[in-house]
Order: C-alpha cells, then sequence, then structure tokens
C-alpha cells in the first residue's frame, strides 16, 4: 500500500474557491461539475492523460504532475482552495493538488488509501468505508429545483402536450443488467396500456448505452403515434432536462445508476421496468430506492404514489462544508 500524501502544512491561498477535476468523460464531469458548483465553484480542470501516468493514476510515479495537460500545469501553479476530482485519472491530479495546498475531494473509489484525500465520496453500492468517507445513495448531479425550473423555461413547449405526460429514460445492456430489444417490446406494451387507460403522452429519450438496435425499434415502434421519441442527434436538440422537468411520472430501464438517480431527483414518481433483470451492485442501488420507497416496479397501472426527492449533491456538499469547515 501507498503512504498516504503528507499534507500542506497549511493551505494556499487560492485562485478560485472550487474547481471540478475530470478527464472530460461525461459521467465523471457531471459528477465532479456538479458537486464542486454546490460548493461554490464555477471552473473546470480539464485533464488531458498522456501515458504512462494514465495507466498507473491513480498512483504517482515520476514526472507525474507534467502527465496531464497544461490545464493542471496552471492549477499546480496556482491551486484552487477545493479541488473536486472524479474517476481515476482525476484522484493523482487531485493528489498532486493536495500537495500544493488545495483541499481535495475524490468521487468514485479510487482503489487506493482514500486517506491520499481529505474526502472520498463513494455511492453505496460501492463498498469503501472509511473515516473520511462519504457514502451518497447513487451518483452525483446537478438535478434540483432550480435546475428543474431552468429546464422548464428552455423546453417550455413540451408544456403543450396533454398529460399526465410519462417520461422514458431508455438504456441498454450493461455488465450487470440485460436490456435488449425484448424487454423493449415488453416495456411498451405496458406503456401502451397505460396510455389507452390514462390518455397523456409519451417522451422517449435513448442515453449513451442505447444500441443502434434498440434505437431503431423505438423510432420505427413510434414513428405514427403522438409520442415525442428521441434516439439521437438526427432528432436535434436532446430534450432530456425537458422529459425530466415536465414529467408527471417517469418510467427508467433498469440499467443506469446515474439515469435512476436524477429521476428520482424529481418530484414525480418514479418506476423501474423489471428491477429482477438487474444484478450486482446496480440491483443493490435499485433495491435501496425500492426500500425507501422512493421506486417502484414498472407494471402497467402506473399508480401514482407520494415521493420525496432524492437530492444526495446537496446533502453530500453540507456534510463537505461541516467537514472541511468551509464558509
Amino acid at each position: 500500500m501507498e503512504r498516504p500524501d503528507r499534507a500542506a502544512a497549511h493551505h494556499a491561498h487560492a485562485s478560485s474557491p472550487a474547481c471540478a477535476v475530470s478527464d472530460g468523460r461525461a459521467g465523471n464531469l457531471r459528477q465532479a461539475e456538479a458537486l464542486a458548483n454546490a460548493l461554490g465553484g464555477t471552473q473546470s480542470i480539464l485533464l488531458e492523460p498522456h501515458w504512462p501516468w494514465r495507466a498507473l493514476a491513480p498512483r504517482r510515479v515520476a514526472g507525474s504532475a507534467r502527465g496531464y495537460g497544461p490545464a493542471l500545469t496552471q492549477a499546480l501553479d496556482s491551486p484552487p482552495a477545493l479541488a473536486v476530482g472524479c474517476g481515476r485519472q482525476a484522484a493523482l491530479a487531485t493528489r498532486l493538488l493536495r500537495e500544493r495546498g488545495a483541499r481535495t475531494v475524490q468521487i468514485l473509489d479510487p482503489r487506493i488509501d482514500p486517506s491520499h484525500w481529505d474526502i472520498v465520496v463513494v455511492p453505496g453500492h460501492d463498498r469503501l468505508r472509511g473515516g473520511n468517507v462519504l457514502v451518497s445513495l447513487g451518483s452525483l448531479h446537478p438535478v434540483d429545483d432550480l435546475w428543474l425550473a431552468q429546464a422548464r423555461a428552455r423546453f417550455g413547449a413540451l408544456a403543450q402536450l396533454p398529460r399526465p405526460r410519462t417520461t422514458v429514460l431508455l438504456g441498454g445492456s450493461s455488465r450487470h443488467v440485460r436490456f435488449d430489444r425484448n424487454e423493449f417490446d415488453s416495456l411498451a406494451r405496458q406503456l401502451d396500456a397505460a396510455v389507452a387507460r390514462d390518455g397523456g403522452s409519451l417522451l422517449l429519450t435513448a442515453s449513451r448505452r442505447t444500441p443502434p438496435a434498440l434505437r431503431d425499434a423505438v423510432r420505427q415502434r413510434y414513428a405514427d403515434t403522438p409520442a415525442l421519441a428521441w434516439v439521437g442527434p438526427e432528432d436535434g436538440e436532446n430534450p432530456y432536462p425537458g422529459l425530466l422537468a415536465w414529467a408527471d411520472r417517469i418510467v427508467c430501464s433498469p440499467d443506469s445508476v446515474n439515469m435512476v438517480t436524477e429521476a428520482c431527483a424529481t418530484q414525480v414518481p418514479v418506476y423501474v421496468f423489471e428491477p429482477r433483470l438487474a444484478r450486482g451492485r446496480v440491483r443493490d442501488f435499485l433495491d435501496a430506492l425500492a426500500a425507501i420507497g422512493r421506486v417502484r416496479p414498472m407494471d402497467a397501472k402506473l399508480a401514482s404514489f407520494d415521493v420525496e426527492p432524492l437530492r444526495e449533491t446537496a446533502r453530500i456538499a453540507a456534510e463537505i462544508r461541516e467537514r472541511l469547515q468551509l464558509r
């Protein structure tokens, strides 16, 4: 095991209050920026990891400070008060920033001793625990009342669609979940039954994980219906924020922790299609949400239920402020 970094004797005066650090991958960038913004930050450090440091991160070897591009080099010369990283590449960058006087928060299990950072934040379905480890239910994200209000304003045309508006978030198969054409057809039949009974409108969107064959199936099934179906850039701007903001209820495929977490930050019921399809950590996460009553398994009834929005980013940010005694 590596020895923990020796924290600076005092923290340097900062060039900015907080910044997000990531390799630019969508999931890492979204979580780092969401938490940094919740802590008052507005800046991002976008890493450009080079070999061999990219392969060895977050373990530190000679020359690490030169292995991540000019944005990190500049930040090391004038470190922020707080650096919030997400992902393995950012974990090495935040280690280096800590040596220069920054306070550091690392999101996701870095797979080495968490004492290399001031605070490590992991989702509950990860196994890491420790004195400086904070545990969130699901992933971190920017969805809160302000975000939803801005999305409603930006996608105001969706308000004209008949209610109830059923937003459908579709992913695809992963290591822990099978969600393919057969599962989609079963989900769609239940949606058809709900719309036949309740009226209203369907608003569907695909994700990065959705394979081309499943995108084609969505497009074909809803080509001649009043449903709104976004399956790729050829359909114009992705209305995902508006679909969350204007939904009366949300249906999710069972494969994406990020997708379900963001749906659960809204004020409406969330239904997960066949959560039993999920295994491992994804199943643990879905079971935890069901246990607190935030999600229910999907069926053709989609019976309404009272919900409390899940706002883990704000909760984690408040705990970080207290632990690090931030203003």
